[in-house]
């Protein structure tokens, strides 16, 4: 079965993943569901509501801003003696990068953490998104009491529009988080299915049975949060993405302390981290330093016009891109809808800082002399529908590549996004475009710790136990490992996967079970695909497809006509007589075997079947899909 090849960036960052196609994942998609996966045995023991009509469940809102400490149902590591159970089941996130989706539950409430979308593998056949399988939050839609959206990109909070036509509940999150998770609510007309509940730095939250906490994590999109969940069992900490940036763009820090005095007064019963980076050695850069290389690129290169690629969502990128822009004397011009519709929502709340004199319509590009220019536009991964793609195609109906223009890739090729962008790149050069990508010079940062931030961060919050989550399996291990070397016990460190229930109760954590975790995938505005589409999908791409067609006349015991042999994809037109005049006459000797037989006519398809693919595969050690068709005259 596939599995998701992706992660963010060469260091594994998934910063990236939830936009990367955001252009092409359209409303009114139907999903499907892929079959669960085998795996191995494990060892191991003051708010504003924005819009909508608010669900009759939820929680209420506590006032916002300082970090004092929420209280809790318990100040120790462990719950009292005889206090409630709590759950944590993972329907994604857990093995691969996307579909990020926790649900914690406690007294019969489940409190969502994310719901993300993934983008498809290679060999995910025109599928445009996977979900995950939400059937078993369906089966309990009652008790479900909210969602916390940790940050805004799409592997966290995309699938909350297909989530939200089946339950209802309010969501919980910072401005920016909830501004981009509610374009997707919009398109579908699901607003009035959910409450927009905002979020301070610090703020806190009651929902069902939970307390919870908002502590600001620096990560790749402003205003992330990692979230302190108070339960019966002592404190539940989720990190959300993060990194430990000492001198992030907008001087946001990730809110050691505050986590610290939480470790100390109450004790860390639990931590989910994310574990994106864990393989990776050293400290993540600072992407204030990106700044820097992007002033010198925009010096370097006066007098062309330049056109930038990165992530709509990445508004310090964006800000950095438009300081170098506007120090040279550029006007500033957004391209591609979701970078149109996130530069204006952020400018709108004052978290990124560009003058009206320094931006223009992309319309009006032509209009300026090159050098009084800067694009920004989306596609530094390759999506075929992007901008920078469409720009490199000739197709882009704003602007016209030409020799005095400069594109600069402020990004790193997902794993497995390699072809598409060095197609791109190529493309771009066949036009006489110079090309600048992180090959040549420092114009990415991850947006996720490296293996020396994740030990600070099991240094300052001794967690009892610990679970490694958002990431590959392997980068789970590898953070279950640094765990182990920063002091955590081997028996209180467990490596989950999609589908896990785990139960934290007073005897400790433990694995409790699984969930339906198949993949969900969704195809356009049609139903009807699973793994047996994809699989037919996938013989027709790698080996194509023979038709054969016959017409019997049962009650004669003949054949009235044919075989008519037709191919595609299988062998060349001009070296096919031969074969296919001799798979006729095995064809039709097969199908007069089969009526001298009275065989009906789905036995006799499957002779035709059996015998064309025989033959097939023993002249041109090829398997493709054989179509037998058979008429009763």
């Amino acid at each position: 079965m596939a599995r998701s090849k992706r992660s963010p960036d060469s260091s594994g960052s998934s910063d990236q993943q939830g936009r990367s196609r955001q252009d092409q994942s359209g409303k009114g998609q139907t999903p499907r569901k892929r079959p669960a996966r085998k795996r191995p045995a494990r060892k191991g023991g003051s708010q504003s509501n924005q819009t909508g009509r608010a669900p009759a469940k939820g929680g209420s809102a506590k006032g916002s801003g300082s970090s004092s400490k929420a209280p809790g149902p318990s100040s120790s590591r462990k719950g009292g003696s005889g206090s409630s159970a709590v759950s944590i089941t993972f329907l994604g996130g857990l093995g691969e990068i996307g579909r990020n989706c926790a649900a914690v539950e406690q007294d019969g409430a489940i409190l969502l953490i994310d719901c993300g979308l993934m983008f498809p593998d290679n060999d995910m056949l025109g599928v445009d998104l996977v979900l995950p399988d939400f059937s078993w939050l369906i089966e309990r839609a009652d008790s479900v009491v909210g969602c916390v959206a940790t940050h805004g990109h799409e592997d966290h909070v995309g699938a909350l529009s297909y989530l939200l036509r089946e339950i209802s509940f309010p969501l919980y999150g910072t401005a920016l988080t909830l501004g981009m998770a509610r374009g997707r609510i919009e398109e579908a007309g699901l607003v009035n299915r959910t409450e927009f509940n905002v979020v301070e730095d610090g703020g806190s939250a009651s929902v069902g049975p939970f307390e919870l906490e908002f502590l600001p994590v620096t990560h790749s999109v402003p205003e992330g949060v990692a979230t302190v969940i108070r339960t019966a069992q002592g404190v539940v900490m989720h990190s959300g993405d993060l990194k430990i940036d000492l001198t992030p763009v907008d001087g946001r820090l990730t809110d050691l302390t505050r986590m610290g005095a939480i470790a100390d007064s109450e004790g860390i019963r639990l931590l989910l981290a994310d574990s994106t980076n864990a393989e990776e050695q050293g400290h993540s850069r600072s992407e204030s330093t990106i700044g820097r290389v992007l002033y010198n690129l925009m010096h370097e290169h006066e007098g062309r016009r330049v056109i930038t690629a990165c992530f709509a969502s990445h508004i310090h990128r964006i800000q950095q891109i438009a300081d170098a822009a506007i120090a040279f004397d550029r006007k500033v011009a957004p391209l591609g809808r979701s970078m149109i519709r996130n530069v204006s929502m952020a400018r709108e709340m004052g978290l990124l800082r560009i003058p009206d004199a320094s931006i223009i319509d992309i319309g009006d590009v032509d209009d300026l002399d090159p050098g009084e220019v800067c694009v920004i536009c989306t596609g530094s991964q390759g999506e075929p529908m992007s901008a920078l793609t469409r720009l490199a195609q000739s197709e882009n109906r704003f602007l016209k590549l030409t020799p005095h223009d400069t594109v600069i890739l402020s990004s790193h090729p997902i794993p497995g996004n390699e072809h598409d962008v060095s197609r791109v790149i190529g493309s771009l050069i066949r036009q006489g475009a110079e090309v600048v990508h992180s090959g040549l010079h420092d114009v990415h940062a991850t947006g996720h710790a490296k293996a020396e931030e994740l030990k600070l961060l099991q240094s300052v919050l001794q967690p009892e136990w610990f679970v490694p989550v958002h990431g590959e399996y392997r980068h789970m291990v590898a953070h279950a490992n640094l765990a182990v070397t920063m002091g955590r016990a081997r028996d209180r460190v467990l490596v989950a996967e999609d589908g896990d229930r785990l139960v934290l109760d007073d005897e400790g954590l433990r694995f409790d079970g699984r969930v339906p975790s198949e993949y969900i995938y969704v195809h356009g505005t049609v139903g009807d695909i699973g793994s047996g589409v994809l699989a037919d999908r996938r013989i027709l791409a790698d080996e194509g497809v023979v038709t054969v067609i016959v017409a019997v006349d049962r009650k004669a015991g003949r054949i009235v006509a044919g075989p008519e042999i037709a191919t595609r994809g299988w062998v060349h037109e001009g070296d096919s007589g031969e074969i296919v005049a001799e798979l006729a006459e095995r064809v039709h000797s097969a199908a007069d075997q089969a009526l001298r037989e009275d065989l009906s006519v789905a036995k006799i398809e499957r002779a035709i079947r059996r015998t064309a693919g025989g033959f097939v595969s023993e002249r041109t050690r090829r398997r493709p899909m054989i179509m037998p068709v058979v008429l009763e005259a």
